[in-house]
């Protein structure tokens, strides 16, 4: 009796393990899934049925999703299923189960919804449940023969324009050169001289007629010129080149209407290099994408490059069929910026400064609003943009800092004040043109501040007294002075969206001996500025005592303080006063050239740059002043290896004004 029971039980249990092993479809549906959202379509396709297998190679197979997936930047493969509980499925039977995908791609988010059947497949060794496989479980809409398609859809650039309106970089008119190659009369001249005026190489312009594409009566495009490009256009249109050359008008591309007296401030756009496109990558950029190389057209990339659109769609095999969008980003334009930049003010400081090296900023300083930045010597933008060079940008100088000799004594005499150490009425006796300290060091004085022993605060900024700045910057005292010099702005990122390079007061942020404090005094020693940031500086003396903020963008607010209460409303007065004689005394630094019925208040400098051992070194040219009738411009300018230092930068500061007035 217990032989027959124990008999029939491990009868049970082997009909129950044979059960047990038996193929279910769930597994293969379930397994199938959780290989498509890992990316391992090679898995995939061997959960395939051999009537599946039969229309796609592996290979096709694993291709057909990878280069799919990889056109539309897919990520975040979901898919979502719900199974009943477990059922009993025969041989003949197709199961069927529903899911649903979702990803995200270059275009946006695809979602559908889709059914998976199956197939029970009887094998030499095992069997098993397969796919069934169609290429409308890639996407719903695709057949045998279509392919996934991206279109990009790139912004227009946003433009840049001046205060009023003007444009700085935009989308402007250019002609389009090139050479008809069946009409040609002398081509080796002719490509030799359009190598010349457009900066071309003859290999350049050879690699260009040799494209497969070149046929004898078709033009072929060499370079895009300006319209405003005179030099070039009138080479070429007048310039009596032998025949086959041909120009075409009609074409826009970025231009830049200020050429070379904006460079520096609007840079340039051109091609992205491979190098870029790595650094960028994620940001929707491509090969044929153009980038901003310099100036604002980098500084404000995102904003003026916009944001490209894209299309993903299916391509239908059949010619008659039409194209299926799965979705579809649209494209967002890029955003113009409108600049306090007030393009007579750029153009009029460029035509003084263009056949000097130096750097220059103008400001409004009441507002803070910023009216120029030059940089000189500059460089043709519209070239460069356009590939008509391969000359990289010069150096932009108004990013920089340079000592700012002289016109730092201000800054010195509003500290004196403030902290009791000078007095403005108290004189000062000096003898002769050298002063020897008592620390072991010696200061000197130009000879015309040498021509009075008694000398008070108005005598020193007339005359630009060396020896009395330097004096009376130790009597204030290396804390005292570093601490209210901070209120001023030194070792401060200046606020302001274009990178400015800090000033400083010492290299190591600490002025570590009586000598170097006494050089500081009169903005020698290791006292370095921006053209923009000492032009700032000066804007406390026009507002009573606030230092303003510098705005470059016209919808940002004006007026803002960028530190409040740096000196009193009398000292700013007194100061300014004291600078109105610099410029309308005889015996004062910026007295020539003498304009009639034009007030300005300013300060000159001449900051003179030794080595060690040097007896004499280059002397950069310095010279500050604004419009004291109006207070509505202020111009900062410097200008290097000046032979007559400041005497060579005062006419030209007071020529701008005087236009400007």
């Amino acid at each position: 009796m217990k032989s027959w029971k124990g008999f029939l039980l491990s009868l049970a249990l082997v009909t129950l393990v044979a059960c047990s092993e038996q193929p279910k479809p769930e597994d293969t549906f379930t397994s199938y899934m959780d290989a498509w959202e890992k990316g391992e379509y090679g898995e995939m396709y061997e959960l395939l049925s051999e009537g599946a297998k039969e229309g796609i190679t592996k290979g096709e197979f694993t291709e057909l999703y990878t280069n799919s997936y990889e056109k539309m930047s897919m990520e975040n493969l979901e898919v979502t299923y719900g199974l009943s509980e477990e059922q009993n499925h025969d041989k003949e039977s197709s199961p069927v189960f529903d899911f649903d995908v979702t990803m995200e791609t270059i275009g946006g988010k695809i979602d559908f919804s889709h059914k998976a059947e199956l197939i029970y497949e009887e094998g030499e060794e095992t069997d098993r449940w397969a796919m069934k496989w169609a290429y409308s479980m890639l996407f719903l809409e695709m057949e045998e023969g279509d392919t996934v398609q991206v279109d990009t859809v790139s912004p227009e650039r946003g433009e840049i324009y001046d205060v009023n309106r003007e444009g700085l970089a935009v989308k402007g008119p250019v002609l389009e050169v090139g050479i008809v190659p069946g009409v040609m009369e002398n081509e080796e001249e002719l490509k030799k001289r359009l190598s010349e005026i457009l900066g071309l190489s003859v290999e350049k312009i050879d690699q260009k007629l040799n494209q497969s594409w070149v046929k004898d009566d078709l033009f072929v495009p060499l370079a895009m010129v300006a319209d405003t490009d005179k030099k070039r256009l009138d080479a070429i249109l007048k310039g009596d080149l032998p025949r086959g050359y041909k120009v075409i008008s009609g074409k826009k591309a970025r231009v830049y209407p200020l050429g070379e007296a904006a460079a520096h401030l609007t840079g340039y756009v051109g091609n992205i290099t491979a190098e870029e496109l790595e650094e960028r990558d994620g940001e929707g950029y491509s090969s044929t994408d153009r980038i901003g190389k310099s100036g604002l057209e980098l500084v404000y990339e995102e904003q003026l490059r916009g944001t490209p659109g894209f299309k993903v769609s299916i391509t239908k095999k059949a010619e008659e069929a039409e194209n299926i969008v799965l979705t579809e980003k649209p494209v967002e334009n890029g955003k113009d910026l409108t600049l306090t930049i007030e393009k007579s003010v750029q153009e009029t400081v460029y035509k003084e400064m263009k056949d000097d090296s130096g750097t220059a900023s103008a400001i409004n300083p009441s507002t803070g609003e910023v009216k120029a930045l030059v940089s000189t010597p500059a460089y043709d933008p519209n070239a460069l943009s356009l590939g008509l060079s391969s000359e990289g940008p010069t150096l932009n100088k108004f990013t920089k800092t340079y000592s700012p000799g002289s016109t730092f004594k201000p800054i010195t005499a509003s500290i004196g004040i403030e902290t009791g150490t000078i007095k403005p009425d108290e004189e000062m006796t000096i003898n002769g043109e050298t002063y020897k300290a008592k620390a072991g060091y010696s200061v000197t004085r130009v000879p015309s501040a040498a021509v009075d022993t008694q000398v008070d605060l108005r005598d020193a900024l007339v005359r630009s007294d060396n020896i009395y700045f330097a004096r009376k910057i130790v009597e204030v005292g290396v804390d005292s002075f570093q601490e209210q010099a901070r209120k001023f702005g030194f070792n401060e990122k200046l606020p302001f969206p274009y990178s400015i390079q800090k000033s400083q007061l010492a290299n190591e942020n600490k002025i570590g001996n009586e000598s170097l404090l006494a050089a500081t005094g009169y903005g020698q020693g290791e006292v370095e500025m921006s053209s923009l940031h000492l032009a700032m500086t000066y804007t406390s003396f026009v507002t009573g005592g606030t230092l303003l903020k510098p705005t470059l963008l016209a919808d940002e607010e004006t007026g803002q303080a960028w530190h409040k209460n740096v000196i009193s409303q009398e000292t700013a007065s007194l100061i300014t006063e004291r600078l109105k004689a610099v410029v309308h005394d005889a015996a004062g630094t910026a007295y020539n050239p003498v304009l009639e019925g034009l007030n300005i208040a300013g300060k000159t400098g001449s900051a003179e740059l030794k080595k060690a051992g040097e007896e004499d070194g280059q002397v950069n040219g310095w010279f500050v002043a604004w419009n004291t009738d109006s207070n509505h411009l202020l111009v900062s300018m410097m200008i290097e290896d000046a032979e007559d230092g400041s005497h060579e930068v005062v006419p030209k500061v007071k020529n701008i004004l005087d236009q400007l007035r």
